[in-house]
């Protein structure tokens, strides 16, 4: 982006990823944004220099008072200056921070290594992230469950190999979506609470440099990574590493947003066969358009991006985890231009995603009268082989009745006319049973079995306690660029 006369302008020149620029919330974009990287990289350079000066090291209160004070306002011009000279990142904001602080310019970066900012800053970005999603997430938990709740009475046909089977309820469905989201939650929050920050452990991981600086005190050098995990807001760091914080680390966080993607991708591949069937549809605005030819086409755009961010997150989950298997002893640098890619392209694809579960569960549109006709068009083929037990019992032959069954059931499917099955039934003695009885035998909530109950239990019981520590957390609502 560049601005003109106050104006944003888009620049049309330049590539820029659709996950910044159409997708993601502006949120997320901002903690893989430079700006809040390097504010955190001071930070950390301040909670090394109070760690330092409690531990007894020549850091005074004044050189730290000199950081804090230029904590916010970085000097973007002067670092990246320094950097087409000195070709190192890090190096060059210890030199534009030093410009600021020119008392404290001794000390910044006092024993430590370009991990000690770039990794301990990636842990902290992506636990904020993680918190971001986890946020959402519940949002969408919170939003299926009232659908859920309207809707778990209504019967519908249930699919297994895409065939028609046994009814369910539209909520019973949603229950599905529900639990599958509920996993992914789990997930998130354990994660979250194993978060942990390098720490300072030095150039291979031995905290050589910091044993030099306290004189060989070993206490002290356990002492500083306590201290500074604490002023950064965390419980502890790992107790060993090699220059970086262990690779697994990285899988596992995409482990979760790749698991979200699965279950998002299942919900939006439901929403789109359901729309097929024209029983539920993504919501449609009024002035969208379905497609440039056919004016009367609704499709299913928002759950198809849905499918198409889920299939590049879960295909996104390979990078960590090859990086992790491939870094080679204490480090090697091949993990780096790599994470600067999936790990932010990961999390600003899942919060799209979330965003669009956010929408599209929020809005869906249920045709009542759709799902009620598709359902007895198929009722009566379910209810034979009740039909089929009552007349056995009467005294009739099983393998005879199962052949007229049989028969009627292919000549209707066939001829591709209304399901006249009953009818039929109804017109043979041999069954014993009048269009009535039939009739009355054909209502669907009778072969729903526990569907109602079980949305009900399910959502008092394990949706509600799953969102008990949420109380308190208003419900997010999305809105969506494109």
């Amino acid at each position: 982006m560049w601005v003109v006369c106050g104006k944003v302008k888009t620049m049309r020149d330049t590539y820029e990823s659709p996950l910044s620029s159409r997708y993601a919330d502006k949120e997320m974009k901002y903690l893989f944004s430079p700006d809040k990287k390097f504010k955190t990289w001071r930070k950390l350079w301040i909670a090394l220099a109070e760690a330092e000066n409690e531990l007894g090291l020549n850091v005074t209160q004044e050189q730290i008072d000199e950081l804090k004070a230029h904590a916010e306002d970085i000097n973007y011009e002067d670092a990246e200056e320094r950097e087409k000279i000195v070709r190192h990142d890090v190096m060059s904001h210890v030199y534009a921070y030093g410009l600021q602080c020119p008392k404290a310019k001794g000390i910044i970066h006092l024993g430590a290594t370009s991990c000690y900012v770039g990794d301990n800053t990636d842990v902290i970005i992506m636990t904020e992230a993680l918190r971001i999603v986890e946020k959402k997430l519940v949002s969408v938990i919170r939003q299926l469950s009232v659908f859920a709740d309207k809707y778990k009475a209504l019967p519908t046909l249930a699919f297994t190999h895409f065939q028609p089977a046994q009814p369910t309820t539209v909520g019973k469905r949603a229950t599905l979506w529900i639990q599958d989201l509920l996993m992914d939650l789990e997930d998130v929050r354990y994660v979250i609470s194993t978060m942990k920050l390098l720490g300072c452990k030095g150039t291979t991981g031995t905290q050589a440099s910091f044993l030099e600086l306290f004189d060989g005190d070993h206490e002290k050098c356990k002492q500083i990574d306590k201290l500074i995990a604490e002023k950064m807001g965390y419980s502890d760091c790992f107790a060993v590493s090699g220059q970086t914080y262990s690779r697994k680390l990285d899988s596992r966080v995409m482990n979760v947003l790749a698991g979200i993607a699965q279950s998002a991708s299942k919900f939006s591949n439901d929403i789109r066969l359901l729309q097929h069937l024209k029983e539920i549809e993504e919501p449609f605005e009024k002035n969208q358009i379905g497609s440039s030819a056919m004016a009367y086409k609704r499709n299913p755009m928002r759950s198809e991006r849905m499918t198409s961010l889920s299939r590049y997150v879960m295909i996104d989950v390979l990078n960590p985890y090859i990086t992790a298997a491939t870094q080679w002893f204490e480090r090697t640098l091949d993990d780096s231009a790599n994470k600067r890619l999936s790990i932010p392209e990961g999390f600003l694809a899942v919060d799209a995603i979330l965003n669009l579960y956010l929408n599209v569960s929020s809005e869906l549109v249920v045709y009542e009268n759709v799902i009620t006709a598709h359902l007895m068009n198929e009722l009566p083929f379910m209810m034979s082989e009740n039909i089929m037990m009552d007349a056995v019992k009467a005294g009739k032959d099983r393998q005879e009745l199962h052949e007229k069954i049989r028969k009627a059931s292919q000549e209707i499917k066939s001829s591709g006319s209304k399901n006249d099955l009953l009818e039929r039934i109804a017109a043979d003695p041999d069954f014993g049973k009048t269009l009535e009885e039939l009739q009355e035998m054909s209502r669907p909530e009778k072969y729903v079995g526990r569907a109602p109950q079980q949305t009900t239990d399910f959502l008092n019981e394990t949706v509600k306690a799953a969102l008990a520590p949420y109380e308190a957390m208003e419900t997010e609502k999305a809105e969506i660029n494109v």
